[in-house]
């Protein structure tokens, strides 16, 4: 694919934010009608089910093996210029951050992502949810919150001044990602089988695995030809959070991947919705429903950056490149998540029933 007469045309960095929009359209459509959710999917499984949130979680995160793994073998993309495997990763960051991301996620019904595409639904509950996640994370990102950021993420921190490729320090050759990848996919396929879940679902949530395969190739493929240097990166969504909030507040800001992505999984979600007939406008339940949710969503803003991404950017789009601390923080969150609903959601209706 030859983007120089696109970067001749309207230039590099709006070249990055509509690759960005396109990444991020493609995320919001598959997202919202794959129902793709991390919170679902770890609540589910510590409620002793494996079912479709389950199966569709595997097949996403399968897919993104499949697709970023083959992109590599294929020579499309280099994920060791990727920035989260050219700069050190934080081990403490991974294991706090996670635990917190989990606990939040669960404690705001959704990730950040989900938190994203339920907003563009007309969820009022995400809209008020993803925006004290995007300013807890820009203040962890540079503001009050970043001492006790850096503090956190300096305790323990990867060695060699870059983050572990665990395929490498595995001693694995690098097409036993793409290996593990099938892997994955046959026991999401397995569970989609025995769940009964519909071709179409199936489809979508492969898209999501897919956006981020397609953010990576053509960050890397812009990078490959931009005269200013270019990060090599694919969906998350809390440092393009914070970015995308100060970009529409300081006129100062600049266009680049992280600006494009967020409108974009906004446009994708409530083209999904529009077009399925789902948009509706849902709101608080009640007080408490909204401490709880405002509560998780400061968790996880801070627990995202600390963490060095959130469910999608760690969970899957850093598991894509087998980076080290992503992989970690990706369990942590799972962890957290169940630890949650087991002390919180599950002792709640174990009360409501006993009341009965």
């Amino acid at each position: 694919m030859d983007i120089i007469p696109l970067i001749e045309r309207i230039g590099e960095a709006p070249t990055a934010a509509l690759f960005g929009l396109i990444t991020g359209m493609v995320f919001g459509i598959a997202a919202q009608r794959s129902r793709f959710c991390l919170r679902a999917a770890s609540v589910e499984f510590a409620r002793g089910m494996m079912k479709d949130k389950v199966a569709v979680w595997f097949l996403t995160f399968s897919t993104a093996l499949v697709w970023v793994q083959g992109a590599q073998l294929l020579g499309l993309m280099e994920t060791q210029e990727a920035r989260m495997m050219a700069v050190p990763g934080s081990w403490s960051g991974a294991i706090l951050g996670g635990l917190m991301f989990g606990v939040g996620m669960v404690l705001a019904r959704g990730c950040s992502g989900r938190l994203l595409v339920l907003a563009a639904t007309g969820n009022l509950r995400s809209v008020v949810s993803g925006l004290v996640f995007a300013v807890v994370a820009q203040m962890s990102l540079s503001g009050v919150l970043s001492p006790a950021r850096d503090t956190l993420a300096a305790l323990w921190i990867t060695d060699g001044g870059r983050n572990m490729d665990l395929l490498a320090s595995l001693g694995l050759p690098q097409v036993s990602g793409f290996v593990l990848g099938l892997g994955f996919a046959a026991l999401a396929l397995f569970l989609s089988i025995k769940e009964r879940i519909g071709i179409a679902r199936l489809v979508f949530a492969s898209g999501v695995g897919f956006a981020v395969a397609l953010g990576w190739v053509l960050t890397y493929r812009l990078s490959q030809v931009a005269f200013d240097p270019v990060q090599i990166e694919s969906a998350t969504f809390s440092g393009p959070s914070a970015h995308t909030l100060m970009f529409f507040l300081d006129r100062t800001s600049v266009l680049e991947f992280d600006v494009g992505l967020v409108p974009g999984v906004v446009l994708g979600s409530l083209l999904a919705a529009l077009v399925s007939r789902e948009f509706k406008f849902q709101g608080f339940t009640d007080e408490s429903n909204m401490r709880r949710s405002m509560t998780g969503a400061v968790l996880m803003g801070f627990g995202a950056m600390l963490a060095g991404g959130c469910a999608i950017g760690a969970g899957v789009t850093g598991g894509s490149i087998f980076a080290g601390t992503a992989w970690l923080a990706l369990f942590c969150m799972w962890v957290g998540a169940m630890v949650t609903d087991m002390v919180v959601d599950q002792r709640g209706l174990r009360g409501a029933r006993a009341a009965q």
